[in-house]
C-alpha cells in the first residue's frame, strides 16, 4: 500500500512540474508577441500619420509655374493629409519630367517642396565621327538647343545614331550621350562616338543553286562580296535592310528565266569573330524551269476581233517562260484596244500549269472590266520638281475612264525622265465604288552631270573637256548645257536650253549656242565657228518625234600656210555665212518598257542652205539597236550612221562644211586622221569628204573580275570612210605641181578597226579605256591607238 502510494507521489510531482514548464513557455511566447507588436504596431501607427498643411513653400521652380507644381503634388491646404498621400505627390512630380530632383520635407503647418529644373540644351555636338557628317548624324536627333533637356530623349537619340552607323555598316559603333554643365542652369549635350571598322561581307554564297553558280548569282544581287578593292567599293558593306531587296531581285532573276517556283528559304549571316565581317548565306530552292505551250488570244467583247490582237502576240512556244514577255504581249494588245477606242478592256493572261512537260499554256483573253473613273490624281514626295511636270506624263485626265495599262505607262514615262530616285504610281478607291484617286509618290535625285573628258594622242598629248548639263532645271523639266573645252589644239564653248512642253502642250522648243576655236596640230590652217540654232519638236507617235530649226552659222578659215597647203583649202580662206533650215525625225524605243529585250533608235534629217551662193543640201541618218543575250551577261549594240553634202548651182562644198571622222563617229584613228588626203603638198592637208559611212559593232561582258569591282570588259569592230570631193584639183595654191597630175584621189576607201575597251565605275565616276588596232587603213592615215574618258554624276 505504502508503496503503491509512493510512486503515485513520486508521478504527481513530475507532471506538476511539466505543467509549470509549459506554462512560463506559453508565457514567454506571449510576451515576445507582445514585444513584437509594439515593434511592427508602433510605425505603422506612425505611417499612418494625417498632416494638415496651410502653406506650401516651392523652391526652385524657375520655368515651371507653382500652380502647375501644386497640380502635380495634388495636396489642398486646411485638409488632412496622410503620409501615402504625400508619397503619392512626390511620385507625381517626379514623373512628370519637368525636374531632374525632388524634395518633400514636412515643416509643421508648412510643406517645403525643393525641385530642380531639367537643365536647357545650350548646345548639341557629336565628337568621334568621322565616317558620318555631323548634318548626317544631326537629322535623327530630336533633341534641340533651346528646349528642355530630357535623359530619355538623349538616350533615344543615341540609339538613332547607332541605327544609322548600322546601315552604313559599322555594326559595332557605340554612342553615349553626355552633358556638360554651363551657368544658368544650361547643358551642352554632347554625343560622343566610337565608329568601330565598318562590317563588310567577307563571303556570300548560295545554297541549292543548280541552274546558276555563285559567281552568276553575286552579279544579280545589290549587295556584293567584299575583295581587294574593298576601298572602292560601297555595295560590299552589311546592311540588313539591303536584304529583302536582294530576295526579291533573286526571285524576279529565276521567274524571268522560267522558274516560277523559286523561294528563298533563308537567309542567315553569321558575324566573324573580330566583328568586321559577316558571311552571308542565301538557301534557296529553285525549282524546274518552265517553257511557254499553246498560246492562244481569245476575245469576251463582240466589237474586238482576236486577229487583230493577235499580231500584236510576242510570245512563242518552247520560249523559256518569262513575266515580263507576257508583260509586254499584254501592254501591246491593251494599247492596240485604246487606239481602237474600246473603252474598259483588259487583257487577262490565263495559264495553265502542265507540270508533266513543265510547260505553260497561255490564253490571252480580251475581257470587259469594270466601269471606272478616275477622280483626280495626287503627287507626293517632289520638292523641287514642279506638280505639273509630273502630271504631263500622264495621257489620263480627272474623269476619263480608268485603264491601269495606262497607268502603268504613265509610271514609266516619269520614270524615263530620270529625275526621281523612286516612282511608285497607286491607285485607291475615291469618293465612290467607280471612282479611282491615283496617288503618285516620288522620291527625287541628282539630275545635274558634271562631265571631265581626256584624251590622249600620240602627236597631240592630253586634250581636256568639261561639261555641265541639268536635265531638271528649277524643277521645271527644262534642260540646261554647259561645255567648255581648252584644249591645247581646240577651244571651244556651247550653250543648250530646252523646254519640253510649252503653252501646255506636247511642243518642245530648245536653243543651240556654239563658238569653236580650231587649231588642230593635223590642220596647217585655223577656223572659228558660231553656230545659232532654235528649233521646235513635237511627237508623231508613241516613239517618234520631229525637230524643226533654223541655223545660222558664222565661219572663218584664217591662217592658211598658203607656201605648203593645198590649194583647195586656200580658196576657202575667209568668213562666211550661211542660213538653213531643216528637219530631223527620230525614232526611239528606249524609253518603252514594251520591248525590253531589244532597243531600237532611228534618225533621219536635212539642212537645207538658203544662201544665194552655193545652196546645200546636207543629209544624216543613224539607226542603233541594243540587245542582251546569255541572260543578261552580255550586252550588244550595232550602229550604222551615214551623211552626204550636194551643192547646187555648180558650186562646192567648203572646207568647214565637210565631214571629218572623229573618234566619236569611228575609233582608232584621230580628229582629220583619215579620208581624202592631198598628198602633193608638204602639209599634206586632210582635206575631208561630203560622204561619209561607218558601223560600229560592240559587245560588253564580264571579263571574270569578281562583279563588286564594277570592272568590265568589251571589244568593238569599227568599219567606215570618209569620202567625195567636189573639186579634186590639189597641189600647191601657187599651181607648181611636183608630179604632172596632182588631183586628190577621193575615192571610197574602207577602214576597220578593232578594239579592246575596259570599264570600270568608280566612285569619281564610269572610266572607258579604248585600246585599238586598225585592220585596214590607208598608209597616210592617223591612228590613234588609247583613249580614255571619265565623267561624274552629282
Amino acid at each position: 500500500m505504502s508503496g503503491f502510494v509512493a510512486a503515485v507521489g513520486t508521478h504527481a510531482k513530475s507532471g506538476a512540474g511539466q505543467a509549470i514548464s509549459a506554462w512560463m513557455r506559453r508565457f514567454a511566447a506571449l510576451v515576445f508577441l507582445c514585444v513584437s507588436v509594439v515593434y511592427t504596431v508602433a510605425p505603422t501607427a506612425a505611417q499612418a500619420q494625417n498632416y494638415t498643411f496651410s502653406n506650401v513653400q516651392i523652391d526652385g521652380a524657375i520655368r515651371v509655374d507653382q500652380a502647375t507644381v501644386i497640380s502635380y503634388l495634388g495636396i489642398e491646404r486646411g485638409k488632412p493629409v496622410s503620409t501615402s498621400e504625400l508619397n503619392d505627390g512626390y511620385q507625381r512630380l517626379v514623373r512628370s519630367g519637368l525636374f531632374e530632383t525632388v524634395e518633400i520635407t514636412p515643416q509643421g503647418n508648412t510643406l517645403r517642396v525643393q525641385v530642380r529644373e531639367w537643365p536647357t540644351i545650350n548646345q548639341i555636338n557629336i565628337e568621334g565621327n568621322k565616317r558620318l557628317k555631323d548634318d548626317v548624324l544631326l537629322e535623327v536627333v530630336r533633341s534641340q538647343p533651346r528646349l528642355v533637356y530630357n535623359p530619355t530623349l538623349a538616350e533615344q537619340d543615341a540609339f538613332s545614331i547607332t541605327e544609322a552607323y548600322e546601315v552604313s555598316g559599322r555594326l559595332a559603333a557605340t554612342v553615349t550621350p553626355k552633358i556638360i554643365r554651363r551657368s544658368d542652369n544650361r547643358v551642352d549635350l554632347v554625343f560622343e562616338v566610337t565608329e568601330g571598322k565598318t562590317v563588310e561581307i567577307e563571303r556570300l554564297s548560295f545554297l541549292g543553286n543548280r541552274a546558276y553558280s555563285d559567281r552568276r548569282l553575286r552579279r544579280v544581287l545589290e549587295t556584293k562580296q567584299a575583295g581587294l578593292l574593298r576601298t572602292f567599293v560601297q555595295a560590299d558593306t552589311f546592311v540588313a535592310d539591303r536584304i529583302e531587296f536582294d530576295k526579291q531581285i533573286l526571285k524576279e532573276f529565276y521567274n524571268d528565266n522560267g522558274y516560277i517556283d523559286f523561294q528563298t528559304l533563308s537567309v542567315t549571316s553569321e558575324l566573324a569573330q573580330e566583328r568586321d565581317g559577316v558571311f552571308l548565306t542565301f538557301r534557296i530552292r529553285e525549282g524546274q524551269q518552265f517553257r511557254v505551250g499553246r498560246v492562244s488570244v481569245v476575245s469576251e467583247i463582240p466589237e474586238a476581233d482576236p486577229a487583230d490582237f493577235q499580231r500584236q502576240n510576242r510570245l512563242r512556244s518552247g520560249k523559256v517562260y518569262s513575266p515580263l514577255t507576257v508583260e509586254a504581249s499584254v501592254t501591246r494588245m491593251e494599247n492596240l484596244a485604246l487606239k481602237k477606242g474600246y473603252s474598259f478592256v483588259r487583257v487577262e493572261p490565263r495559264i495553265t500549269r502542265n507540270s508533266r512537260n513543265r510547260t505553260l499554256d497561255i490564253q490571252l483573253a480580251l475581257v470587259r472590266g469594270p466601269r471606272v473613273f478616275v477622280e483626280r490624281i495626287d503627287i507626293e514626295g517632289n520638292t523641287t520638281t514642279l506638280d505639273r511636270v509630273i502630271r504631263r506624263e500622264f495621257r489620263t485626265v480627272e474623269g476619263d475612264p480608268y485603264n491601269p495599262r495606262e497607268i502603268q505607262q504613265a509610271q514609266e514615262r516619269i520614270e524615263a525622265l530620270g529625275y526621281f530616285a523612286t516612282t511608285d504610281v497607286s491607285t485607291r478607291e475615291g469618293s465612290s465604288p467607280d471612282r479611282v484617286i491615283v496617288d503618285v509618290d516620288v522620291e527625287e535625285t541628282t539630275t545635274g552631270t558634271l562631265g571631265l573628258g581626256l584624251a590622249y594622242s600620240t602627236n597631240d598629248g592630253f586634250g581636256i573637256n568639261a561639261t555641265y548639263d541639268q536635265r531638271n532645271f528649277l524643277g521645271r523639266g527644262q534642260r540646261l548645257g554647259l561645255g567648255i573645252s581648252t584644249a591645247s589644239q581646240q577651244n571651244s564653248y556651247r550653250f543648250s536650253f530646252y523646254e519640253p512642253s510649252i503653252f501646255s502642250r506636247e511642243l518642245g522648243f530648245g536653243l543651240d549656242l556654239s563658238y569653236v576655236n580650231n587649231q588642230n596640230n593635223n590642220l596647217f590652217y585655223k577656223t572659228t565657228t558660231g553656230k545659232f540654232r532654235p528649233y521646235l519638236d513635237f511627237p508623231v507617235s508613241d516613239r517618234g518625234r520631229v525637230r524643226l530649226n533654223y541655223e545660222y552659222e558664222n565661219t572663218d578659215v584664217y591662217d592658211v600656210d598658203r607656201d605648203n597647203s593645198s590649194r583647195i583649202i586656200v580658196k576657202d580662206e575667209g568668213r562666211r555665212r550661211d542660213n538653213s533650215i531643216g528637219y530631223y525625225y527620230t525614232f526611239d524605243t528606249r524609253r518603252s518598257k514594251i520591248d525590253e529585250d531589244l532597243s531600237f533608235v532611228a534618225r533621219f534629217g536635212q539642212d537645207f542652205g538658203l544662201n544665194d551662193v552655193n545652196p546645200f543640201v546636207r543629209s544624216t541618218a543613224l539607226v542603233g539597236m541594243q540587245t542582251t543575250i546569255f541572260n543578261d551577261l552580255i550586252t550588244i549594240r550595232a550602229v550604222a550612221e551615214g551623211g552626204a553634202i550636194g551643192v547646187f548651182d555648180g558650186g562646192s562644198t567648203k572646207v568647214v562644211d565637210r565631214f571629218y571622222m572623229g573618234t566619236n563617229v569611228m575609233r582608232g584613228f584621230e580628229s582629220y586622221g583619215i579620208g581624202p588626203r592631198d598628198l602633193n603638198v608638204p602639209n599634206e592637208d586632210a582635206l575631208g569628204g561630203n560622204m561619209y559611212a561607218v558601223m560600229r559593232l560592240e559587245a560588253d561582258f564580264p571579263i571574270g573580275i569578281p562583279e563588286e569591282y564594277g570592272i568590265s570588259g568589251g571589244v568593238f569592230l569599227d568599219v567606215g570612210s570618209v569620202w567625195s570631193l567636189d573639186d579634186t584639183n590639189g597641189g600647191p595654191a601657187n599651181g607648181a605641181c611636183p608630179v604632172a597630175d596632182c588631183t586628190v584621189d577621193d575615192s571610197m576607201r574602207l577602214r576597220s578597226v578593232v578594239g579592246f575597251a575596259l570599264y570600270w565605275d568608280t566612285p569619281i565616276g564610269p572610266l572607258r579605256f579604248n585600246f585599238t588596232k586598225a585592220l585596214q587603213k590607208e598608209s597616210y592615215d592617223k591612228e590613234q591607238q588609247f583613249e580614255f574618258t571619265i565623267s561624274t554624276e552629282f
